[in-house]
C-alpha cells in the first residue's frame, strides 16, 4: 500500500495514501490497538456538526477566510450524509479526554477541505488545529459532541420505540378489558383484575419512562462549548459560547444553551449519569415486563398458560415442537448489559479530577449502547411478541374458579378468621370455595353466590 507523509508537532509519520486522516490519528491507530470497540459513529458525526457549527459561527466573526469556512463546511456535509465513515477507525480505549478522535475529526474535514479547495483552483491550505479547532478545545468539543449524539439519539431512537410499544400496550388494554383472570402477588394466588389492568401497569410504567428520560433532557442541553481547554474560555471570542449553542439548535432542530458555568462542564458528567438513570429506570420496568409475558406464556401444558406468544422459531434442537419466549429472554439480557453500563457509566462520572473528566469515550461508548440496544430490543419485543399476544379463556377462567384468594371477598361479611378457615379447609381438602365455606356453616349457598363475585372484586 502507498503511504504519503504527514507531520504534527513530534515530526513525521506514513500515513496511508487512500486515509483522509492525518498524523495524529494515525499514532493514535497505532498507539491504541485495544479491543473491537470503536468510537460510535453518532459522536463522529457530532463532532463534524461542532466543526460545521464553529465555521460558520467563526466566519459571522471574521476570525476564519470565507474560502476555508466554506471548504469545511462542504466537507463536513459529505460526513453527514455518511460518505466518509470509514476514515474514522479509533478505538475508544484512547486518551481519555477524546482528543485523538477530536483531531480525527479535524484532520479528516482539513484534508477533504484542501482536496475542494484545490479542485476550485484555490490555492489555501485548511489547518486541522489552526482553522478546524479554531476556538475550540477537544476538552469542550468533546463533552459537546456528547451531549448533542445523546439528545439526537434519545429523540430518533429511544422514545420513538417506546411510543410504539406504548400504542400497542394501549391496544391490547382495550381488547382484555373485560377478561378477567386471577392476580398474583409474591408468585402466589391474589385477587382478581382484569387482563387490560395488569397491561395498563405495564403501559403506565412506559409514560412515566419516557417522562423522565424527557425531563432528563433539560440538563443534557446545557454545552460545554466555549469552555475551551480548562472553562476560561481562552482564545474565544466572549460570544462564541452563545453563537454556538445556537448554531447548533438551529443545525440538529433542538435546542440547545451554553452551559452556565464551563468549568463544571469540562469535569463533570452528572447530567449523562443521572440521564441514564432514567434509561436504567425502563430497563428494570421492561425487565418486569418481559418476565411478567414469559411467566403467563409459560407452558403450554404445565406453565400458567394465560396468555399465548407468537411461535417465532423453534426452541429446541432435542426437543421437537417446543417453543421458548425468545423476544422476553433477548430483552432481558439487554437490561443487564445496561445495569453494567449504568455502573460503568456512573463511577466513570466520579472521576472528574481538577478541570478535567477524562473518561469521557467510555461514558458516551456505554451511553449510546444503552440507547441502541433497549431502541433495538423495545422494537423486537414490540413487533414479534406484544403485537401477537393473546388471551387463553379457557386457562384464565379455570384458574380464576379454582383460585382461593376469591375468599377474600368474605371478610367484611365474615371476618378474617372465618374466611382464613374457609380457604385452608379447602385447600385441605381439594375442595372448592364453595363446598368449604357451605360445610363450616359461616355462609348459606345464596349469601355464598352472592358475596364472591369476580366481576365485582376488580
Amino acid at each position: 500500500m502507498n503511504d504519503r507523509i504527514e507531520k504534527d508537532s513530534i515530526g513525521e509519520i506514513k500515513v496511508p495514501v487512500d486515509k483522509l486522516w492525518g498524523a495524529q490519528t494515525q499514532r493514535s491507530f497505532e498507539n491504541f490497538k485495544i479491543g473491537s470497540e470503536k468510537m460510535p459513529i453518532q459522536l463522529i458525526y457530532a463532532l463534524a456538526l461542532i466543526k460545521k457549527s464553529a465555521a460558520i459561527t467563526n466566519k459571522k466573526l471574521g476570525k476564519l477566510d470565507n474560502d476555508k469556512g466554506n471548504a469545511i463546511i462542504e466537507a463536513v456535509n459529505e460526513i453527514l450524509d455518511r460518505r466518509h465513515d470509514e476514515h474514522f477507525p479509533l478505538v475508544v480505549w484512547q486518551t481519555g479526554s477524546g482528543t485523538q478522535t477530536n483531531m480525527n475529526v479535524n484532520e479528516v474535514i482539513a484534508h477533504r477541505g484542501n482536496q475542494i479547495l484545490e479542485a476550485n483552483g484555490i490555492k489555501k491550505k485548511i489547518h486541522p488545529n489552526d482553522d478546524v479547532n479554531m476556538s475550540q478545545s477537544s476538552n469542550d468539543t468533546f463533552p459537546t459532541a456528547m451531549h448533542i449524539a445523546c439528545t439526537i439519539s434519545l429523540n430518533e431512537q429511544l422514545l420513538p420505540a417506546i411510543n410504539s410499544l406504548k400504542n400497542t400496550f394501549s391496544k391490547k388494554i382495550d381488547k382484555f378489558k373485560n377478561i378477567i383472570k386471577i392476580g398474583r402477588t409474591h408468585l402466589q394466588d391474589a385477587t382478581p383484575l382484569t387482563l387490560g389492568q395488569e397491561i395498563s401497569g405495564w403501559h403506565r410504567m412506559l409514560e412515566k419512562n419516557e417522562q423522565m428520560i424527557v425531563d432528563s433532557l433539560k440538563f443534557i442541553s446545557e454545552l460545554a462549548i466555549g469552555g475551551t481547554a480548562v472553562g476560561t474560555g481562552i482564545n474565544t471570542h466572549p460570544g462564541f459560547a452563545t453563537m454556538m449553542a445556537e448554531e447548533i439548535s438551529s443545525l440538529t432542530g433542538f435546542r440547545f444553551t451554553s452551559a452556565v458555568n464551563k468549568f463544571q462542564a469540562l469535569t463533570s458528567h452528572d447530567e449523562i449519569a443521572y440521564t441514564h438513570g432514567a434509561l436504567k429506570a425502563l430497563a428494570a420496568d421492561l425487565m418486569k415486563i418481559a418476565n411478567d409475558v414469559r411467566w403467563m406464556a409459560s407452558g403450554p401444558r404445565s406453565g400458567i398458560g394465560e396468555i399465548s406468544i407468537p411461535s417465532n422459531e423453534p426452541g429446541s434442537s432435542i426437543m421437537p415442537g417446543k417453543v421458548n419466549p425468545t423476544q422476553s429472554e433477548a430483552l432481558t439480557m439487554v437490561v443487564t448489559q445496561i445495569m453494567g453500563n449504568d455502573v460503568t457509566i456512573g463511577f466513570a462520572a466520579s472521576q472528574g479530577n481538577f478541570e478535567l473528566n477524562v473518561f469521557k469515550p467510555v461514558i458516551i461508548y456505554n451511553f449510546l449502547q444503552s440507547v441502541e440496544l433497549l431502541s433495538d430490543a423495545i422494537t423486537s419485543f414490540n413487533v414479534h411478541c406484544v403485537k401477537g399476544i393473546e388471551a387463553n379463556i379457557e386457562v384464565i377462567e379455570r384458574n380464576l374458579k379454582q383460585s382461593l384468594m376469591l375468599v377474600t371477598a368474605l371478610n367484611p361479611h365474615i371476618g378474617y378468621e372465618k374466611a382464613a378457615e374457609i380457604a385452608k379447609l379447602a385447600y385441605k381438602e381439594g375442595t372448592t370455595l364453595k363446598e368449604a365455606a357451605l360445610k363450616t356453616g359461616y355462609l348459606s349457598e345464596e349469601e355464598f353466590d352472592r358475596i364472591v363475585r369476580p366481576e365485582n372484586m376488580i
